[in-house]
């Protein structure tokens, strides 16, 4: 689990250089809403995350224990990508909805990309 938790720090590093140039793009160029989409669509993503790697320190308790495995929390993570959905829907003078939708995959390509470089590098 401690690897877990190098991963989902890194993540947080390099989410807060997301929403630095998600803030210049936003304050420099004439695309501000798709710039606050992504923007949103990362933090929500960012969170979607956060409750995957809750939800693995549990599973991993139950597991140790040997308890019932109880779920990863699916549901949580599908009703904030709706919540993230929504907040564009409503709010289309403010957020792009299909940037939105592309910064809720941000985190897991960022995951993707790390562990690809990861395996490069020390395999």
């Amino acid at each position: 689990m401690l690897e877990l938790h190098q991963i989902f720090a890194k993540q947080k590093r390099m989410l807060f250089f997301l929403l630095a140039f998600c803030a210049l793009g936003w304050a420099f160029t004439p695309y501000q809403t798709v710039f606050a989409g992504l923007a949103l669509g990362a933090l929500f993503g960012h969170y979607n995350f956060w409750i995957l790697v809750r939800r693995m320190e549990r599973f991993d308790r139950s597991i140790n224990e040997g308890k019932k495995v109880a779920s990863l929390g699916s549901a949580f993570r599908f009703a904030s990508g709706i919540a993230a959905v929504a907040v564009a829907t409503m709010l289309p003078k403010y957020f792009h909805l299909i940037s939105t939708v592309i910064g809720l995959m941000i985190p897991y390509v960022l995951l993707l990309v790390d562990r690809i470089v990861f395996h490069v590098k020390y395999q």
